[in-house]
């Protein structure tokens, strides 16, 4: 027995000794994690120097678990509620796991790797238990309602605006719910998750599988020096399977198509586009478009509404689908006879060298036109791109307006590790000399990179946590081959001035709390800033400051920049075209009860018909994006919202036509434009701050019309 008890007594040490050993091997990998602590770098600058794939999965993990114990602390006080000790509590939680995934969702996208999407597959379920669990806690939500109920009356500016907003985020996320409601909801957000992460998993795939590639350099006549570079590059880039290779961008019209005149190949490329995710020659996301509507329908209707639209419009400037189609009625009506007329005008073009049985087809769209431009104008995109250098253009364009309307300077530091070694990075500095913010670039696409261009935040602006914002652009602009400039075509110049709106937004932001700093607000005013900012472009002494000659750095000769500019309308109504088409898509997938989604096999014919019922069915001129490869309404948080595009840019032309009119780099207006609209995040109504700077009592649409050239 003595012996016995002896062995077990030992055996029970060792068991101890191992468990202890196992636990401090934890901790020490825990201690090691370089995101479980605020970053050392300035400003709390992520460290990516330290960090690597595999730290975020745990990171997140006890991220989660830390904000599970703080909900806990909220739930579990005994004291009345109020809004210190619920409301501001609640805003105050999960901090470790907003940093973390701050981070992590940017590499996702940005870099996302096949570590990082094997992280992300695992991430995003537990991520989206959480939002389940605070959001259907029944004890937390009767403290915010007790709170809404008894202290909203005696609550002001950013508090009752906090107060609103967190209230209505449990009420618009199933918090009234019955108890068999809430557990359905919660599957819904289960499944929706999962399949958004698919989505935006598949997408990069199939436009990477779809790549053309070109055996011989005859077959790219018609390309620049600079393009053929650029397509051996990609084709190295991508294993080399051929000399060249020709990469899909994320939209459905490519641009290369405008240049090549290799008939054949430009139908390659266009039909490489159009069914690069539809099944024709792979992978087909139509399952999850189809799955996702009918999910989308059924958490609306438990919400009380009939239509996904109509649940996501209610919390929007536009309100409702009635508005915003009416709004979309209007241009279709205003569009479709130039549409028309612009490719008649096309096809006649075309006949005049292909002889008078030509039949015009999609691919051949940008060809022609392209021709057609450059005889108008007399210029080519080639001849205008020497002059936009992309760091001339960011450098003496986008940092040289907002210095001279907002007062910024920007001093690049090379202190700060990036995740990717193509990046840059900017102290952000106001007229005083104050620190504002940092601003990272991510301007080159890489086979890691999903489609697009986007701005975000590695951390936002709040006067309650204390924290500058820390803001990102990211693009997909071809590198150029090592020892030449990348240049820039002037969509992709628009494209820079645009996502630095968005930027702007997000550094000149002054607020007191996080959840409502910043780009916070609703969809369809989110893109006005960016859309404003590209006005600035095309502003003369802006314009003549960063176009410039690689070589010769001479500004651009005057009649070749008014050719140019004068030019940017030129086939205007494609542009409008393709995005009323994808805007009436995106509607037309949302504004149906769940019993009327359309299957996976009828989704190709529910397009057909929807975008026919609005006049918008044209070989022409199809949908900036299709269905199959409708990223931001599968993969992102544009569903029943691409509309904003358009709403907001109407918004954006008011307000360019207030600056023109007060003058367009006065710093004056700059600085009302700065303290009533883009520092304010999401702290006040939004037309009432569209309606104080603009003293318009409502958006007028004619604007839009009239700065497209039609």
């Amino acid at each position: 027995m003595r012996k016995g008890l002896a062995i077990l007594v030992l055996a029970c040490a060792s068991a101890a000794v191992a468990a202890k050993t196992d636990n401090m091997k934890v901790n020490n990998k825990m201690n090691q994690n370089p995101l479980l602590t605020p970053s050392t770098l300035p400003f709390g600058a992520p460290d990516f120097s330290k960090i690597k794939s595999e730290h975020y999965l745990p990171a997140i993990q006890e991220g989660i678990r830390q904000q599970r114990q703080e909900i806990a602390k909220i739930v579990d006080n005994k004291a009345k509620p109020t809004f210190a000790n619920t409301i501001l509590a609640y805003e105050h939680c999960g901090r470790l796991l907003d940093r973390v995934s701050n981070v992590f969702f940017c590499v996702t996208e940005a870099d996302g790797t096949p570590e990082i999407e094997a992280a992300e597959k695992q991430v995003i379920p537990l991520l989206t238990d959480l939002q389940n669990e605070i959001t259907f806690n029944q004890r937390l939500f009767e403290r915010v309602k007790y709170v809404y109920d008894h202290e909203r009356s005696g609550l002001k500016g950013e508090d009752l605006k906090l107060l609103d907003e967190i209230y209505k985020q449990f009420v618009r996320s199933g918090a009234l719910l019955s108890p068999d409601k809430k557990a359905r909801m919660m599957e819904i957000n289960k499944r929706l998750a999962d399949l958004q992460q698919q989505f935006g998993s598949i997408l990069p795939k199939a436009a990477n599988d779809a790549a053309v590639w070109v055996d011989s350099k005859d077959e790219l006549a018609g390309l620049s020096d600079a393009d053929l570079a650029q397509c051996q590059n990609d084709a190295q880039r991508r294993g080399g399977k051929a000399p060249y290779c020709i990469v899909i961008t994320n939209t459905t019209q490519q641009p290369i198509l405008a240049s090549l005149s290799n008939r054949k190949l430009r139908q390659r490329v266009w039909e490489a586009s159009r069914h690069r995710a539809d099944g024709t020659r792979g992978a087909s996301t139509f399952d999850i478009a189809a799955e996702t509507a009918k999910l989308r329908a059924e958490k609306a209707q438990l919400l009380g509404f009939n239509t996904y639209a109509a649940y996501s419009l209610d919390n929007t400037m536009a309100k409702n689908t009635d508005n915003v189609y009416s709004f979309l009625n209007n241009l279709i009506a205003a569009y479709r006879p130039k549409a028309d007329a612009e490719t008649r005008e096309i096809e006649d073009f075309a006949r005049q060298k292909e002889g008078n049985d030509f039949k015009l087809q999609p691919y051949d769209r940008f060809y022609y036109s392209a021709q057609m431009k450059s005889q108008r104008y007399n210029f080519s995109d080639d001849q205008v791109k020497a002059y936009f250098n992309l760091d001339s253009v960011l450098e003496n364009g986008v940092f040289y307006a907002a210095h001279r309307v907002y007062g910024l300077s920007f001093r690049q530091r090379t202190d700060l590790p990036t995740y990717q070694s193509d990046m840059k990075v900017f102290d952000v500095l106001d007229k005083d000399g104050k620190q504002l913010a940092l601003f990272y670039t991510d301007y080159y696409r890489r086979p890691t990179k999903r489609g697009g261009a986007w701005m975000s935040a590695f951390q936002k602006q709040s006067r309650d946590r204390g924290t500058l914002p820390i803001i990102y652009n990211v693009c997909n602009f071809a590198k150029a081959p090592a020892g030449q400039p990348t240049l820039l075509t002037w969509d992709e110049v628009t494209t820079m001035f645009h996502e630095f709106g968005h930027a702007l937004h997000g550094m000149l932001s002054d607020c007191f709390y996080n959840t409502l700093s910043g780009t916070a607000v609703t969809r369809d005013f989110v893109e006005m800033p960016s859309q404003f900012n590209e006005s600035f472009a095309s502003i003369p002494e802006v314009f003549d400051h960063y176009a410039r000659h690689w070589q010769t750095h001479q500004p651009m000769p005057e009649a070749l920049r008014k050719r140019m500019l004068e030019s940017i309308n030129f086939q205007s109504a494609y542009a409008l075209g393709e995005n009323l088409a994808a805007t009436c898509l995106d509607l037309a997938w949302h504004n149906l009860p769940a019993n009327e989604v359309p299957s996976a096999s009828e989704a190709q014919a529910f397009e057909t018909k929807a975008l026919s019922q609005v006049k918008l069915l044209d070989e022409q001129i199809p949908p900036r994006y299709s269905t199959s490869y409708f990223n931001h309404v599968w993969g992102g948080g544009y569903a029943a919202g691409y509309y904003s595009y358009l709403w907001s840019e109407v918004l954006a032309c008011n307000i360019a036509d207030c600056f023109a009119k007060r003058g367009a780099l006065n710093p004056e207006v700059g600085q009302d434009f700065r303290a009533k609209v883009l520092s304010r995040g999401n702290t006040q109504d939004l037309m009432e701050r569209f309606t104080d700077f603009t003293g318009l009592k409502q958006p007028d649409a004619t604007a839009l019309l009239r700065y497209r050239g039609l």
